[in-house]
């Protein structure tokens, strides 16, 4: 939907954005004395583009991530993913993995399933804003300028009962009660009117959510 918007549409939404204050990260009050994890990728360093392949102009995997400094008795992990700069009132929520296991220590690249790539087997994977159950290549409007993509993984005392496919809402709800620390990675993405990909075919009942 948004990608196909014309270069000039997108530069006159520059500045309507959802805004970094309202990423998962920022709501929840993680800072105010509770524990930090390091995130980190292979792929990318923070605040940097993250790579072609990873986006929907190239084969839009999933990228590698990896974490250290998880706090004594994490049973859990939850990962979430979000479009800081979507031109909507909330992030674009991008990926969302539940009950990842600590002791993994990462992702590898193109484990969390999407559209091209069936995933790492094993995942609890929950809806992304174009309602699959699936990582949601960065796709954001030709001259709107750089987006910033959330990786913000969270540390759960406990094992939260999620449904099969749980959304950003509950996702928050699980956090709130057991969550007691974060980790924070910003990768960036920026699409000119020259690099827009026409996509083959949205499959029934899909949709077509940018960002």
């Amino acid at each position: 939907m948004l990608e196909k918007l014309p270069e000039v549409i997108g530069q006159a939404l520059q500045g309507v954005r959802a805004g970094l204050d309202n990423i998962v990260f920022n709501t929840l009050g993680m800072r105010e004395g509770l524990g930090s994890i390091e995130l980190a990728s292979m792929a990318f360093a923070d605040h940097a583009p993250l790579p072609q392949r990873c986006t929907a102009d190239g084969e839009g995997v999933s990228p590698p991530l990896q974490w250290s400094g998880l706090p004594a008795g994490t049973t859990s992990l939850l990962l979430i993913v979000e479009d800081a700069d979507s031109p909507t009132p909330n992030p674009l929520v991008h990926a969302i993995v539940v009950g990842l296991e600590p002791q993994s220590g990462a992702l590898a690249e193109g484990a969390i399933p999407s559209q091209e790539n069936e995933g790492a087997a094993g995942l609890h994977v929950g809806r992304n804003s174009a309602l699959q159950a699936a990582w949601l290549p960065p796709d954001p409007p030709p001259g709107h300028g750089v987006h910033r993509y959330a990786f913000q993984l969270f540390a759960l005392a406990s094992r939260p009962e999620f449904s099969e496919t749980p959304g950003r809402d509950e996702v928050v709800d699980g956090l709130r009660e057991h969550a007691v620390a974060s980790g924070l990675l910003v990768g960036t993405h920026e699409r000119s009117d020259g690099s827009i990909r026409i996509p083959d075919a949205v499959p029934p009942g899909g949709s077509a959510i940018a960002g």
